[in-house]
Formats: C-alpha cells, structure tokens, sequence
C-alpha cells in the first residue's frame, strides 16, 4: 500500500509571497540598509488579475519580510512594472532636506469593448517605503499612439545630470530624459532589425559595467524581456544587448547581432535590477521572476503562486574576444551554507558512494572536473522521479534535464531539457547548482552559461547521486551544503 505524501512547494530560500498571485519584481531599490522588493500581485486570486505592487523587504537578500501592499489600482488603471529611486537631492519638489523613494509605474486601464491604455505615473514615501502617496499630476508620460507602452526602469545618468528612462513599446524600448521625474522629453528608440521579435517586449533595464572589473573598460547592457508566443515552446524569456549609451542613445556593439540569451532555462523572466546599490559595494544585483507565462496560471502549488529567482551578481567577462554576461548568486547566499559534504580528488565511485547517504530537498551542490568528460547530477530523486543536472563534454554544454522531474501534466511544455553552451575559461569546469523545493538554477563556469527551471517532485524525493561517462571521471571538489536561511542569525 502506497502512502500519499503532501508536497510543499513553497522555497526554503526563494522568495514568495504569503498567499495569491505573484508575477514580475517591481522597483528594486536599496535605501538605509534595506533592500527593497516590490512586485506584481494579486491578493484576492490565484490567476493573474487586477494588479497591485506587493512589498518585501530585506537586510541581507536571503531573508525577507513581507510588508503591506504598497500600491493599489485606482480610477487611472491597474497598478503594472515600474521602478524606483531614492531622491537624493529633491528634484521632485516632493521632499525637504532628507531624501525619499520615488516609485515610477505604468497604470494600465481596461475598459470594455475599447483599447488598453497605458500611462506612466509616479508615487512618493517618506517612511521607508511604508507608505505610498500617488503624485496628484499622474499620468506624467502617455502616449495615445501605442497599446503596449509600460513597464519604465528609470535611473540617475551622471554624465548629462538628468533622470533616464527606458521603456517598453510593443517591439522596441523607447528613452526619455528628465529633471524632476515629472516632465519627459523623448530621446531615442531602439530595437528595430536587432534582437528576438517573436514576442511582446518588456521589462527593460539599462545600466554599465566593467569587463573583468576594469574600470577602463566599460559596456552598457541592456535586458528586454520577451513575452510568450504559441509558436515557441520556449514561452516567455530575457535576451540582452552590450554596447554605448551617451545619455540619449544606446548603440549597440557587434556582438549585439546576435540573439543573446540571459538564461537557458524556462523560468527566469522579468528580471531587472536594483538601484541606489551603494557605490562602496558595488555590484550590479539582479533578481527574476522564475516562472514562465506559458504555464505560470496552472503551476500546482497550493495557497500561493509565484516566486522569485535568487539575487543575482551581474558581470561582464572577455572570452576569445566576445563579452559575456555573466550571472552568480549573491554572496549573501553563502552565509546560509551549512557543510553536508566537502570532498577533493574523488573518483565517480567515490562520489556516487558519498552522495547516495544524503537526502536533501533544499541545497547547493559545487562541483569542479575537467571539461572533456561528461557527468551528470540526479537531484530530488526517488521512486516517482528525479531532475538530472550535468555537463555534455562532447556537446560542450550544460544542461537540465525535468522530463522525469515529477508533476508535469498541468502544461504539454513543461517537461523537456534545457541546454547551455560552455565557452570554458580553462580545461576544467565549475558546476553550481542551487536546489530548493521546486527549483534548479545552474550557474556553469562562472555563471557564463545559466539555466533556471520550475520542478515539482512527487513522493519522496530527496535522493542525490551522480552519473559519469566512465570511471576515469574525477571531482577535483565535490561540495554539498544545506541551505538555510536561519543560519545567517547563527553565524
């Protein structure tokens, strides 16, 4: 007789809301110590519906705190995307001597038997964040001409002295400029004959990096997000542009041509990053929505639906002349560890024996090999399943393999596996795979190559072991640690 267990779906490390719909990360912004998340939600549903910014915030991008809902619809539409920025010097007019948070969204109206219109409106808070007061001149950006025009990502451009803003126009992103955030002027389009067009563009981003920390040495990237079309399987994704931005236009460089890809698996959409990261850190800090829109009304969790990537360190390497994106998890991340496991030199008989006594369901596994050898992963195995991680040496590519990962039948697309090719810095490889209830995110060779996929085990499902080519495999480093949110207050 077989016995019914009842899965939690809900990450151990991944944010989530407490109950209800959550889609796309809102107006990412740090300020007096907190990171602040923001996001797509309905509170009275389980589907996407009316939509209002949720709250979150955090001390430390591991532990979160869910707060009130910060914005709701109103007489102007429905609250969509946007982002948010401190202030610092008051060019709204909206604040005294100390600075505040400035929240820039898209309401969106429906009305029956007419068109969506869309418009970008500003929202003020002086405590923190706590609460909201929209600006009483809303909307300060529309245009009657466009259906999709939504989802503003605005930031403070040094160089010209003047607020930017980057926004999604149906199968373009358009700039504007500003002095105080209320008034815009229109500076440039970009998008027309480059990039992936099968697809509704969103979410846009904008912000410069360093290649290889060089300070020289500088790019602008450029994320638009693609929304979901029948004819692909892939559904809903994020490609990027490197290139030039002079304050009004952003020119994109050769390797631009080609379709670049953010991440190869099925869920990591949406994603933008935060503002106001103090100068003194640093880091370019990312964070996505990890579902995709072709499945995302039907994934089957219970109470809630909907979470979030782990934050992400984004970079900029050179390989063989190219530039490469280049994604990690947040070091923070690295104060949830708890040892499992940590081996060197270890054969595959050596690897299989020493996983085959663990049973985790919400961990990190690091291993490093040689690069002309495949080997592969079975996580949250057992007798109803397991999601296979590993790398294809003859193929050059990593991959993720949820055909058998457990509970699919909600969507005919959902099973599959998911490939990344390797442009290996050196002979060997590092595998980081972060493991929760209901997810993988696999960050190869420096997190050059990414995949980030929804799994939903049945039964019991906490197995690992590990799989190679032939026994000539060896781990020069096999590390398994439990992660654990709580052990940030124990350290």
């Amino acid at each position: 007789m077989s016995t019914f267990i009842k899965q939690n779906y809900r990450g151990v490390y991944h944010f989530s809301p407490r109950a209800m719909w959550m889609n796309d990360p809102n107006g990412m912004v740090y300020f007096e110590g907190e990171y602040h998340l923001f996001f797509q939600h309905h509170p009275h549903g389980m589907t996407w519906g009316p939509m209002h910014w949720g709250h979150a915030v955090s001390k430390d991008l591991v532990t979160w705190e869910e707060l009130d809902i910060a914005l709701a619809p109103d007489e102007i539409g429905m609250i969509f995307s946007g982002s948010i920025v401190v202030d610092w010097h008051n060019t709204t007019g909206f604040f005294g001597e100390n600075p505040g948070l400035v929240a820039i969204f898209t309401h969106s109206r429906e009305a029956e038997g007419a068109q969506p219109v869309q418009t970008q409106s500003l929202a003020y808070s002086v405590d923190k964040g706590r609460t909201w007061t929209k600006f009483e001149g809303n909307p300060v950006l529309q245009d009657e001409s466009l259906i999709d025009f939504r989802d503003p990502k605005v930031f403070w451009h040094q160089g010209t002295r003047r607020w930017i803003m980057i926004l999604a126009c149906g199968q373009t992103v358009r700039l504007y400029h500003s002095p105080d955030l209320k008034n815009w002027t229109f500076a440039s389009e970009f998008g027309d004959g480059i990039g992936f067009h099968d697809g509704v563009w969103e979410c846009p981003d904008l912000f410069p990096l360093s290649i290889g920390g060089d300070p020289s040495r500088q790019k602008w990237v450029m994320l638009v997000s693609i929304g979901d079309n029948p004819d692909y399987p892939e559904g809903s994704r994020t490609q990027y542009f490197t290139g030039d931005f002079d304050g009004l236009t952003f020119t994109p460089d050769a390797e631009s041509s080609e379709i670049r890809w953010l991440d190869h698996g099925r869920d990591n959409y949406a994603g933008v990053s935060w503002s106001d990261v103090p100068e003194e850190d640093g880091r370019r800090l990312f964070i996505g929505w990890m579902s995709n829109w072709k499945y995302a009304n039907l994934t089957p969790t219970e109470n809630f639906r909907g979470a979030m990537t782990v934050p992400r360190e984004l970079s900029l390497e050179e390989r063989d002349g190219a530039v490469y994106l280049l994604q990690k998890p947040a070091r923070e991340l690295e104060g949830a560890r708890v040892p499992a496991l940590r081996l060197q030199s270890v054969s595959a008989a050596e690897a299989e024996k020493a996983l085959r006594s663990l049973r985790l369901e919400s961990f990190e596994l690091r291993a490093v090999a040689f690069a002309d050898r495949s080997f592969a992963f079975k996580v949250r195995s057992g007798d109803a399943g397991e999601t296979v991680v590993g790398m294809n040496a003859a193929d050059r590519e990593v991959f993720v393999d949820r055909n058998k990962s457990g509970k699919h039948d909600f969507h005919p697309h959902f099973p599959g596996a998911h490939h990344a090719k390797l442009n290996a810095a050196g002979d060997k490889v590092e595998l980081r795979i972060l493991v929760d209830r209901s997810s993988i995110e696999l960050f190869a060779d420096g997190g050059q190559a990414v995949i980030t996929d929804l799994i939903y085990p049945e039964g019991e499902a906490g197995g690992i072991a590990f799989v190679a080519e032939d026994d000539s495999v060896v781990l020069d480093v096999l590390e398994v640690y439990t992660l654990e949110p709580s052990a940030l207050t124990r350290k």
